[in-house]
């Protein structure tokens, strides 16, 4: 008695998230529901673990099974409902589906596999190990395997590769209310009918057409009548972050992917694109900490893997940063004269770091989003040595006081303050052109800007200041 109470009043907490928005986020429901399900299961209450899922949305019970202990993973998938099940199988992390997979063995898991997205199915088998992959291949229908191999034939990151070949296809000669019906007979197993695509006998597409435009015709208007037929559309092979930009910049909610011969083979949607943007921008937010991205979840990755994907290009600034080592040395002579000179070395250099990176920071982006291209490269460029030189000039004038204050030496304060206003104009200009120039020559801008900014504003830096101590110091 006291269990099916106590189940009753979580189950309670969580059909309410309307009326408890405004004193409990959904990240905070989301954890409450996690910290709720790990409790009943810990208490064998897998009747009350079962309806406290049945208002809960299919992502939020992925992101909660996702935190509980391994051994309660499987158990709360099996309370699941078939439908539901699927749902939140296609929610889960790669590592979670593979894990699930090879713990049940079993037709309940090979039908949720059967049922899901083709794509989605896809991206699971592209995580799984071949094996595992050949054996769930070999147990599907044959129209779901046909599918499935249909995607796994192109490159990995690629129109085809992310695309779903479910989608709604009419003539042009159908009547409004013959194409209504055909939508009617296929909306279930197709993954969006909101945009809709007509072909020709040979498959080719000659055009698109909203449900929208559809539903607002007269009955007896034709297709043809409607359609627009300067369709966008892309090929298997173009890139998947071309397709999410062109999504992006149409606002579609779907496009069309033709093969070689304009085929119509299959649609992106707008949910996949969602997906490809967050990837893309991890890896480039990873590359400009000079972090190797596998795609992996890093709470949930071996810490030998994590330092072993860091240590590359730590290596490579390991490496550069003997170069600043080796500049110093050979400046050794003004040093000795002048030794408080030394103490601003870290200052320049970090304060040159940053400039540069802020520049790089921005200039990436804007390649990332196109807004900026090797055409407008120069003015960029120019644009941000200008910044820089406004940077320098404001933070030379404080870092003269300051130094002068520590050191009360208005030579040495002066020096500091010249060599940073020259180091933050080199540091902007370096940090705009390194980008395009890597672009250019086909690098990632993100991944390889970083260690090369930093050898270029350390060496240059220092050579500047400690030459320009030389001069206005009259050293020897």
């Amino acid at each position: 008695m006291h269990k099916n109470i106590q189940s009753k009043s979580l189950t309670e907490q969580v059909v309410q998230p309307a009326s408890t928005a405004s004193t409990i986020s959904r990240q905070e429901l989301r954890a409450l529901v996690r910290s709720q399900l790990q409790m009943l299961l810990e208490q064998d209450n897998f009747q009350g673990a079962k309806a406290l899922l049945v208002p809960v949305q299919p992502v939020d019970i992925a992101e909660a099974i996702e935190g509980l202990p391994e051994t309660m993973q499987a158990i709360v998938f099996r309370l699941l409902s078939k439908n539901e099940a699927i749902e939140v199988y296609e929610n889960l992390d790669s590592s979670i589906q593979q894990a699930l997979v090879e713990d049940f063995k079993r037709q309940d898991v090979l039908d949720i596999v059967d049922q899901m997205s083709p794509d989605d199915r896809a991206r699971l088998f592209d995580e799984l190990p071949a094996k595992i992959v050949r054996r769930l291949l070999s147990q599907m229908s044959s129209q779901e395997r046909q599918a499935t191999a249909l995607l796994l034939g192109y490159e990995a990151d690629t129109a085809g590769r992310i695309m779903t070949p479910e989608y709604i296809a009419l003539k042009e000669t159908w009547s409004i209310s013959r194409a209504l019906e055909h939508i009617r007979n296929q909306a279930d197993i197709s993954e969006t009918i909101y945009y809709l695509y007509v072909t020709d006998a040979a498959r080719q597409l000659t055009g698109t057409l909203s449900l929208r435009h559809l539903v607002m015709g007269q009955p007896e208007q034709t297709i043809g009548d409607i359609m627009t037929r300067e369709a966008v559309s892309v090929q298997t092979d173009t890139d998947q972050e071309e397709v999410a930009q062109l999504i992006q910049r149409y606002d579609f909610l779907a496009v069309p992917v033709v093969d070689t011969e304009q085929r119509l083979v299959g649609i992106v949607t707008v949910d996949d694109v969602l997906d490809i943007l967050e990837e893309e921008a991890t890896e480039d937010i990873y590359a400009l900490g000079g972090v190797q991205s596998g795609g992996d979840n890093y709470f949930q990755t071996n810490l030998l893997t994590v330092a072993r994907k860091r240590v590359v290009w730590l290596s490579v600034l390991l490496l550069t940063n003997t170069v600043t080592t080796w500049v110093i040395r050979s400046q050794e002579a003004v040093l000795e004269q002048v030794v408080v000179l030394a103490a601003f070395i870290p200052l320049l250099i970090g304060t040159g770091g940053n400039v540069g990176a802020q520049s790089s920071t921005v200039v990436i982006r804007g390649i990332n989003t196109q807004e900026v291209d090797n055409k407008s490269a120069l003015t960029v460029i120019r644009r941000e040595a200008i910044a820089g030189a406004f940077l320098g000039i404001m933070l030379g004038i404080v870092v003269t006081g300051w130094a002068f204050l520590l050191q009360g030496s208005l030579p040495v304060s002066i020096i500091v303050g010249i060599s940073l206003v020259a180091l933050a104009i080199l540091a902007s200009t370096a940090g705009a052109a390194l980008p395009f120039l890597f672009n250019a020559i086909g690098f990632d801008p993100a991944l390889m800007s970083a260690p090369f900014i930093t050898t270029v504003v350390d060496v240059l830096g220092v050579l500047i200041y400690l030459n320009l101590a030389r001069y206005i110091l009259k050293l020897g």
